[in-house]
């Protein structure tokens, strides 16, 4: 008998339906793209999008820039209502930078060229390298 929220019998989903399931992007090709470009680590490994995951795998994306680390609590192949998705997951990501730590990275003005050797270091001595 089929489980009535995941649409699952045995418990297991690709890991690009669950992403996008449950809401962590937008659309499940954005899902597939980010797991094809090696964006998606499923228990520290890369996953490609047909990988299949299960209740407990730690999953970790890498999209619109931060990192969102995930377990996962109940697999769900059929997106869901913001409510339900927050109840499939457990959420161990780090909090998204401010917009002042944001802003420290700098932004060269366009035309510039490439850095030179004095502002790469200045660079990485901004980013507290």
């Amino acid at each position: 008998m089929a489980d009535e929220v995941s649409g699952t019998e045995t418990g297991t989903v690709r890991v690009d339906a669950w992403i996008w399931s449950v809401r962590l992007t937008k659309t499940r090709s954005i899902a597939a793209t980010a797991c094809r470009a090696g964006h998606v680590k499923v228990n520290g490994e890369r996953a490609k999008p047909a990988q299949v995951i299960r209740a407990g795998d730690e999953v970790r994306l890498f999209h619109a820039g931060r990192e969102r680390i995930v377990v996962v609590k109940r697999p769900v192949s059929k997106r869901v209502g913001a409510p339900v998705a927050a109840e499939c997951l457990i959420d161990k990501s780090p909090p998204p930078p401010t917009p002042v730590e944001a802003a420290v990275v700098g932004i060269r003005d366009r035309g510039t060229g490439r850095p030179t050797k004095r502002d790469r270091r200045e660079i990485q001595s901004l980013r507290g390298r």
